[in-house]
């Protein structure tokens, strides 16, 4: 029992690499060429022990993103592999080729966990498109790992995402957390606001506590006691000294969301604690210093309502030094499947089954939808996957030509990358590591006005 002699050095970490177990050389050497020719890695082997062996002395980067195995093999057989695979490591794919008269064992394997089965014979095509669609998944799980290895150390680990709108959130974060300043961040239902607050806390070097209220959650009769804290027998029931939120997060910071709920008269209190970082608990005359950073949250434009009366304008302006806009996932499609493989894992981590799998039209299904629920309505769907009660038709989007599909992304890239910017077009072109002109003739194209996305008057050039 040995290995084949055909190996390719396996450098790259995450490049994808697959076991070939084939007792039939023509056959082994056959499948290998053809993955070697589409840039993935094999490690070929004309037994199952030999294979089993490998995998488990192999390094944490050496190990396969999935295996193909023929069912019928000397000693021990491709089922009885797949199942010692997948004890050791339950979520790797394991593709079974049989022949024509082993369908039906295929089949009951499919249900035990393979991922894929091929029937002999098979042409090159259909092994590298069935290998392409297992390895797809852990090339996702190396990107997540790496992009959260990267974020780890700056503190933004919960903020995934390569599009160019989270990167210009990370960034700004990064530059505005280690400062003193309250911040206001904007963004729809479900994207993530609280994740955003809890990464400028952590970030920000401060060593006292994150305390979060959600000013929709309570009643105006107890806000006010809640935030401010109150002094025995200040009112009713008030038995004992309570200390408030506020003064909780002394040394740390104060997330106030959905923070256009709260009512004209604690919104003054507020104002008041922001101006001097001093409070008065409720049934007290003495002030109480307090440092901490309030971080505000809203779902709605407090601009705009300030303008019309319904939020204090001198509340807005005070919380709005910094404004940190989250984009919604609809603007952000290429962070889809980075974002479901991380919902996917987790959960089937924590409900201790194997990671289920996808299509590559559920994907792009996935990437068009509009998710008016942001991230929390994809994590929810990928909850729903994990456990096997997801609605495969859920997320119904219109489907498309290829190449409108590709036009639609780029467009929306455009759009992102000139809203981060203001409209200035030679910015834009700058993140997008495109020529200026190519980028005029996109926007000429696609019928995008840059002034569109401008804050205030812009030069385009």
């Amino acid at each position: 029992m040995r290995s084949a002699d055909s190996a390719t050095p396996i450098r790259d970490p995450y490049r994808p690499r697959v076991y070939l177990v084939e007792d039939d050389a023509i056959v082994r050497h056959g499948s290998e060429q053809a993955l070697l020719l589409a840039s993935i890695d094999v490690k070929a082997f004309d037994d199952a022990e030999s294979a089993l062996v490998a995998f488990t002395q192999a390094g944490e980067h050496e190990r396969p993103w999935a295996v193909v195995s023929d069912l019928r093999l000397p000693g021990m057989d491709g089922l009885d592999l797949m199942r010692q695979l997948r004890r050791r490591e339950p979520n790797l794919p394991v593709i079974l080729v049989t022949g024509h008269g082993d369908v039906a064992t295929a089949v009951e394997a499919m249900r035990e966990g393979a991922a894929d089965f091929i029937e002999k014979p098979f042409a090159s095509e259909r092994l590298v498109q069935t290998v392409r669609r297992a390895v797809a998944r852990r090339g996702l799980e190396a990107e997540n790992a790496r992009l959260r290895e990267q974020l780890h150390a700056v503190g933004l680990a919960p903020l995934l995402g390569t599009s160019v709108p989270m990167q210009l959130l990370r960034q700004l974060i990064a530059t505005v957390a280690p400062s003193r300043v309250d911040v206001l961040i904007n963004g729809e239902t479900g994207a993530g606001k609280e994740v955003v607050a809890r990464c400028i806390h952590s970030v920000s070097g401060r060593l006292g506590p994150f305390v979060a209220l959600n000013c929709a959650a309570l009643p105006e009769t107890m806000i006010e006691s809640e935030l401010f804290g109150h002094e025995a027998g200040a009112f009713t029931g008030a038995a004992r000294r309570r200390i408030g939120r506020i003064e909780h997060a002394n040394g740390g910071t104060l997330f106030l969301d959905e923070i256009e709920s709260m009512s004209p008269a604690v919104q003054v209190k507020l104002l008041r604690v922001l101006q001097e970082r001093q409070l008065e608990r409720l049934g007290s005359n003495e002030l109480q210093s307090v440092d901490c950073r309030v971080i505000a949250a809203s779902k709605e434009d407090l601009k705009a309502l300030a303008a019309t009366g319904r939020f204090r304008a001198d509340l807005y302006y005070r919380l709005n030094v910094v404004s940190v806009n989250i984009p919604a996932l609809r603007d952000r499609p290429g962070d889809v499947p980075l974002l479901m493989a991380h919902f996917v894992g987790e959960a089937a981590r924590r409900h201790g089954v194997p990671e289920s799998a996808w299509s590559e039209g559920e994907m792009l299904q996935w990437q068009q939808h509009d998710w008016p629920g942001n991230v929390r309505e994809l994590r929810n769907v990928a909850e729903r996957l994990a456990l096997g009660v997801a609605d495969r038709a859920e997320l119904d989007a219109p489907a498309t030509s290829l190449s409108g599909r590709v036009d639609q992304f780029e467009r929306r890239l455009i759009e992102d990358a000139l809203r981060s910017v203001d409209g200035h077009v030679a910015r834009a072109a700058d993140l997008l590591h495109v020529p200026r002109k190519t980028l005029y003739d996109k926007l000429n194209r696609h019928g995008i006005t840059p002034s569109a996305f401008a804050a205030g008057p812009v030069a385009e050039s």
